[in-house]
């Protein structure tokens, strides 16, 4: 780089008489400078355009086989707000998921990396002011005695001093936009670290909610079962009552103990699950699971009515969708970060301090310097590397708009895939408990017509295992109707909108 230096002159009479040039001609620098800030090479940026249906398909209403009409509820509030689990009215479940919000580490871990990039943030910016440095240094210096002692030349003392106390100033004006964009994809970068980080509270959150669901159905489970050993206990008393009076047979005496044992290991092996369930809540709130534990109740929560809202309404209330175009914001300033390389480079540079041979003639007047001068540089040839970056910024900017379409997309899809999952659940679960009901009437016949003596113990064995079948698949598909309307919120975003995003400025502002 070639630059400019102009020193100060020795004698007085010609500073004072160039000192109001000087100054006036590096104030006409620093303005003509100042004024091109305003230039950015860098392309503007534009949210690309998705095409979003007007509604949702699972939204409208639907007809059964059996002609009865299904439409999901539309509660007056539109949006789910703020704490969203609140809406199943369960006390617990908010107990545990407000200790998750505190606890949770993986939620830790996103909060940190956000802090991380609010730091990049304010690293960037730092470009755009000067960098100021000092040095303070000592030598003693001899020089060479035959230089000092060489004919001709008087003896003088060969060993001298120098004290030197510089202070280095460069500035790189920002005329290009190269730190501008530099500063912007920074707070691009923070914005989608923000958005990681609520999509980790809602993924956290969601788990938490379905382990909640599932521990419960396993609650459920194990109270069936119960019962249901219970009543093939009494059966078995029966039969043996039976055989000993000669109405009955060895072989339904045996059939009733494996009815009862079956019965006692299905209820041990549901015990497993829920030991499992209550491990991962509590890793999830950050809990040794050797101390953790949550009382056994069964599943008595009801599935509660949804405002689902309209499809466009995605594009604003998911974190992901929103880390997505941000991610896009940033590939943008990236470009035009780089489109700067194609300009010259002004840098100015200074030096003002003291030196002195002697210490008591340092910082005096007299042994004052300084200097000062702009410089420019440009690149006259690369062998393409400027072109090749910029293919490379505008490439990763295109996949990075592709991945933000398909980011919208399968939104679309995973809410209308939980709207169709807890609309048939809905019309399973009601055709499964009329299958309960008649299960139980055939139990209920069987047992009579088997203490009469009308009809073998077999028949009870098989109605009471076609009913238990039915009640497990009643309970496992209340817990799975459960779980997909907790689906369908995290699917809606939570009760999180991109208004709670921290703006550009506010990113780059300092953490209080």
């Amino acid at each position: 780089m070639k630059q400019f230096l102009q020193s100060c002159s020795s004698d007085a009479d010609r500073k004072e008489v160039h000192r109001p040039g000087r100054i006036k001609a590096f104030a006409l620098l620093v303005f003509a400078l100042l004024g091109q800030l305003g230039c950015n090479v860098g392309p503007k940026y534009l949210r690309p355009a998705v095409p979003v249906p007007p509604a949702f398909k699972e939204s409208n209403p639907r007809q059964a086989p059996d002609g009865t009409v299904w439409k999901p509820a539309q509660p007056q509030d539109a949006m789910l707000r703020g704490k969203w689990w609140e809406i199943y009215q369960d006390p617990e479940l908010n107990s545990l998921e407000e200790k998750l919000n505190i606890s949770n580490q993986n939620i830790a871990r996103a909060f940190e990396d956000f802090m991380a990039a609010r730091a990049q943030v304010r690293q960037a910016r730092s470009a755009y002011y000067p960098t100021v440095s000092v040095a303070v240094s000592y030598a003693r210096n001899r020089a060479s005695q035959s230089q000092t002692t060489a004919p001709g030349l008087s003896k003088g003392n060969p060993n001298s001093n120098t004290f030197n106390l510089p202070f280095d100033v460069a500035w790189e004006p920002d005329l290009w936009g190269r730190v501008r964009n530099t500063v912007r994809q920074s707070a691009n970068a923070a914005q989608v670290s923000a958005a990681d980080l609520e999509n980790q509270k809602l993924t956290e959150q969601a788990n938490l909610a379905v382990f909640y669901f599932e521990l419960r159905g396993q609650d459920a489970l194990e109270d069936l079962f119960r019962k249901t050993v219970e009543v093939d206990r009494q059966s078995l008393e029966i039969t043996r009552v039976l055989y000993k009076t000669g109405l009955d047979n060895d072989e339904a005496v045996a059939q009733a103990e494996i009815t009862l044992k079956s019965s006692q290991a299905a209820a041990t092996n549901a015990g497993i699950a829920r030991a499992q369930f209550q491990h991962a809540i509590a890793l999830l709130v950050a809990e040794p699971a050797s101390t953790f534990s949550i009382p056994v109740r069964s599943l008595t929560t009801q599935p509660p009515d949804i405002p689902v809202g309209l499809p466009s309404d995605l594009l604003e209330r998911r974190p992901d969708i929103a880390a997505a175009e941000r991610t896009m914001a940033e590939a943008n300033a990236l470009i035009g970060a780089q489109k700067a390389a194609y300009y010259p480079t002004v840098s100015i540079t200074g030096t003002a301090g003291f030196a002195a041979s002697t210490f008591s003639k340092w910082l005096t007047s007299p042994s004052r310097y300084w200097s000062f001068g702009p410089g420019a540089s440009e690149t006259v040839f690369d062998g393409g590397l400027r072109k090749a970056t910029m293919a490379q910024f505008t490439a990763n900017y295109n996949a990075d708009v592709a991945n933000y379409k398909q980011v919208v997309l399968g939104a679309f899809q995973q809410t209308e895939d939980n709207l169709a999952a807890l609309r048939l659940l809905t019309q399973e679960i009601e055709q499964e408990q009329e299958t309960v009901a008649s299960a139980q009437r055939f139990v209920d016949v069987a047992s009579a017509r088997y203490k009469t003596g009308l009809d073998p113990y077999l028949n009870v064995f098989t109605a009471q295992a076609i009913l238990l079948a039915n009640q497990q698949t009643v309970i496992t598909l209340r817990v799975q109707q459960m779980t997909s309307s907790v689906q369908l919120i995290e699917s809606l975003g939570g009760g999180w909108d991109v208004t709670q995003l921290p703006s550009e400025r506010q990113v780059q502002a300092k953490q209080p």
